[in-house]
């Protein structure tokens, strides 16, 4: 097998990516060590900053988010009680967010590929990355017992944190960030109406709370819970009864409750590597960084990596201009530091942290009076939660 450009994951950042090379008449293959209906079964993240909606319409994959989808143009944050709504169209020069979900993102990408003939190989196994300093790069895996062989001009690995990408580098090249946070998140999804049209982030002296949504008749909550705790120890109800506890009175009288669909806890923690490339390897989202979720940055931090690295690729391909491969690792990384910046923000101003004394908690208090009395706080939290622009190539 042969092609131009290899993607290790057929997740949302290289399907994407896969879907612009494609239009843009640069031969790709997508690889994917899991079946296509457990991609499409992960539960993820629905706020989608201006930036990558404006990269799915781009790709010719935005019709059934534009039917569906919920434009947001606010977010109300609560701090003991108090209410802020953050006007994110006015405050950002008329920027929004677009309410869409992961799983549907991936559904268009998935059909789109499909549609175009693309190749992409599932359930490929024992994948391996050779040759990557070198000309001609390739990868081996095995799918069905077969031992296969793929040639390549460059690779994109967008396998996500425990992926083959990353561990294909030698560990003397990188340079690891993190910080784990001592809590989690709980997450229901029911098919209940949302409580609010616009989503919810509240702090509270028991812990953080996000009333997210995925449509008119289906809501996605969230309750910050120790580390220690596992999904067994909540039932339906001592979720709910939680929940109505840690929102003003006012917004839990009108909860819809009902069965979950699917429960979780997420343990929160922020991540870099650099760089994020090596030879003809390149790092694509989650294979590269994590954020918390608090600042709905995930997702969209993987579409500016795909943007940067595709808009690079059409000039090498197009213009000969082998001179950027190397620019891709420093452009990410500008975009990347600034939105893991944000989400800590986000994650620090929000919840009960267990060691925390009353100093920390005064200037918790302070953060949020400040950036919601503020002209420029509430800008610089509209223009970090719509998305930064991205740099030109």
């Amino acid at each position: 097998m042969k092609t131009k450009v290899a993607i290790i994951g057929a997740g949302p950042s290289g399907l994407l990516l896969g879907q612009l090379l494609t239009k843009a008449g640069i031969d790709n293959i997508i690889l994917e060590r899991q079946t296509p209906e457990y991609v499409l079964g992960r539960i993820r993240a629905g706020v989608l900053e201006q930036g990558m909606v404006d990269m799915l319409r781009e790709a010719g994959v935005s019709l059934r988010m534009e039917n569906e989808g919920l434009i947001h143009e606010g977010v109300e944050l609560i701090y003991n009680g108090r209410r802020e709504r953050i006007d994110l169209k006015q405050l950002s020069g008329g920027k929004t967010v677009m309410v869409y979900g992961q799983t549907e993102v991936t559904r268009d990408l998935m059909d789109a590929r499909s549609q175009s003939g693309a190749l992409t190989v599932y359930s490929a196994s024992h994948v391996q990355l050779h040759e990557l300093k070198g000309e001609k790069p390739f990868i081996t895996f095995e799918q069905e017992g077969k031992h296969l062989r793929l040639d390549c001009d460059y690779i994109a690995g967008c396998d996500g944190f425990h992926g083959v990408s990353r561990q294909s580098i030698p560990s003397d090249i990188l340079t690891h960030y993190e910080r784990i946070y001592p809590f989690g998140w709980l997450g229901l999804l029911s098919d209940t109406p949302p409580v609010s049209d616009e989503l919810i982030y509240a702090q509270h002296e028991r812990g953080f709370v996000l009333c997210s949504q995925r449509s008119h008749t289906r809501s996605r909550y969230y309750l910050q819970v120790p580390l220690s705790d596992k999904v067994e120890d909540w039932s339906d109800d001592r979720f709910w009864q939680e929940l109505k506890t840690r929102l003003p009175a006012d917004v839990a009288s009108r909860l819809a409750t009902g069965p979950s669909i699917e429960k979780s806890i997420a343990p929160l923690r922020s991540y870099v590597v650099e760089p994020m490339q090596y030879g003809n390897l390149f790092l694509v989202g989650d294979a590269a960084h994590i954020v918390p979720p608090t600042g709905a940055k995930g997702l969209n931090l993987a579409a500016s990596d795909v943007s940067y690295l595709f808009r690079i690729l059409v000039k090498v391909y197009r213009e000969g201009r082998t001179d950027l491969l190397p620019k891709y690792s420093e452009l990410a990384l500008r975009r990347i530091w600034k939105a893991e910046r944000f989400s800590w923000f986000m994650t620090k101003l929000l919840h009960t942290f267990p060691d925390a004394d009353n100093f920390d908690q005064r200037m918790q208090q302070s953060d949020f009076d400040y950036y919601t009395g503020s002209l420029a706080g509430r800008q610089t939290i509209a223009e970090n939660y719509v998305g930064l622009p991205f740099e030109s190539i």
